[in-house]
């Protein structure tokens, strides 16, 4: 099944970013540093007119530390772009934004040319808080739910450095099913989008190949690695005494408990993806994408009734 979820506010916010961004001098994007190309704007770059950009790893405390390095240098090594790791939570925040944003633009700063920075990121990544904690107020409204940001909100954390800040946005249609699962697990989708179970049977199929250690010390299981997604959900309910009548096992408990504890990283440090990974699920899905299209105007030329030839 693919996941896709762009409720009516989010266009109106593409819109938005599409008329601010002409002010602006650097686009900080907010990822989740467990799924960092998941979490990423396909549309951004089209969005702001390739401005120079900071990709912040946000969450990066409870994210596998080596594959946060690998994202980093990902980023990195790309033309007009930063990226940093970050904790939203962490005091010395704004400290690092505003030196990497300086660096993306050296000629801002001071009254006369005020640095001008736009945030932007998938919903429930942890953007409010952050603004929160660069500002030491609550600007921005924050809780463990997709869409809460729902007004572009200008936010002054110097005299002459000015944050527009934007409701979380994802993009019309996600075309790696492999996103849609994983932004589903980390809470950036609406829950009335996706099945709970079928997301869990996803995020367990990649955990038991590159976290089976996590699996077995969390629920005391053994061989995770060998055994069947669908075993490995029921072998957890059992565990947690997720039961119905006569033993059975209540499945849509489990998928809960399974989603809960990688949100809230009870399970341990984890990532969902490489950026070696990501690139091969994008490029599947950009061939899957291009050959739906093509099926879709073959019949649509199909529909197309002949235009009879002149008569001469």
């Amino acid at each position: 099944m693919a996941i896709q979820w762009f409720p009516g506010h989010m266009n109106l916010t593409r819109k938005a970013i599409a008329e601010r961004v002409k002010e602006i001098d650097v686009v900080i994007e907010v990822l989740d540093a467990r799924l960092p190309g998941s979490s990423a704007n396909p549309l951004l770059a089209d969005l702001t007119g390739h401005k120079p950009t900071l990709k912040i790893l946000n969450k990066q405390d409870v994210a596998d530390p080596g594959r946060t390095q690998q994202w980093l240098d990902h980023y990195n090594a790309m033309p007009d772009t930063r990226a940093i790791p970050l904790q939203a939570t962490d005091a010395a925040a704004t400290q690092r934004l505003a030196a990497a944003s300086h660096a993306l633009a050296p000629g801002r700063g001071g009254m006369a040319k005020p640095m001008r920075v736009l945030i932007c990121g998938v919903p429930n990544v942890g953007k409010s808080t952050l603004i929160n904690t660069l500002t030491n107020k609550r600007h921005a409204k924050t809780g463990d739910e997709a869409g809460i940001t729902k007004l572009e909100q200008r936010i002054t954390l110097a005299d002459d450095f000015y944050l527009y800040d934007t409701p979380g946005l994802l993009w019309p249609r996600i075309i790696v099913a492999k996103s849609g699962y994983n932004l589903a697990a980390s809470g950036a989708i609406g829950r009335n989008a996706y099945d709970e179970e079928e997301v869990a049977l996803e995020l367990l199929d990649y955990l038991r190949r590159d976290y089976p250690q996590l699996l077995e010390a969390r629920y005391k299981l053994d061989g995770v690695a060998a055994m069947k997604d669908e075993e490995v959900l029921e072998a957890v309910g059992r565990q947690r005494g997720a039961l119905l009548g006569k033993g059975k096992i209540n499945t849509q408990k489990a998928a809960e408990i399974v989603i809960t504890e990688f949100r809230s990283a009870t399970l341990g440090r984890i990532t969902l993806e490489t950026p070696q990974e990501f690139a091969q699920w994008l490029a599947a899905g950009q061939l899957l994408d291009a050959q739906r299209l093509a099926k879709k105007e073959a019949r649509a030329g199909k529909g197309k009734k002949a235009v009879p030839a002149a008569e001469t």
